[in-house]
């Protein structure tokens, strides 16, 4: 059994973050789990362009409010508490967080390895890139 406290990860290794998001890594790669578990946090405001054309991602609005669109079709969906959204074609998005923090839980598959961040163009590098690197 795995048991975290997330209070207990934040500012450490597992906590990955830039200007505006943060991400703290509960499950990672190593944990053999199949996917990984984070919670990340975007800034009140924020404006974020992610394509996560390696991994697939489930999301789930624990806090704050926003909205992402699919930038293939400019469907535009609100996030707010209680809302998942679930990129099962690799979608191309944006997201947006309104006038407070979003506090979002994540769940990559494959999973991370821990330190990602995303590259250009809003993507992950794959998980056979990172194993040879």
């Amino acid at each position: 059994m795995i048991v975290r406290d997330f209070n207990k990860l934040k500012n450490t290794d597992r906590d990955v973050s830039d200007a505006d998001w943060s991400s703290v890594r509960m499950l990672l790669a190593d944990d053999k789990m199949g996917f990984s578990f984070h919670i990340t946090t975007l800034k009140a405001g924020s404006d974020h362009t992610f394509h996560y054309k390696h991994h697939f991602e489930s999301v789930y609005c624990i806090s704050g409010n926003g909205h992402i669109t699919e930038l293939d079709n400019g469907t535009r969906h609100e996030i707010k508490p209680g809302v998942m959204y679930a990129l099962n074609l690799h979608d191309h998005h944006r997201l947006v967080a309104g006038d407070e923090d979003l506090v979002m839980a994540c769940c990559f598959n494959p999973p991370v390895a821990g330190n990602e961040v995303h590259r250009e163009d809003g993507s992950y590098a794959p998980a056979e890139e990172l194993e040879n690197s």
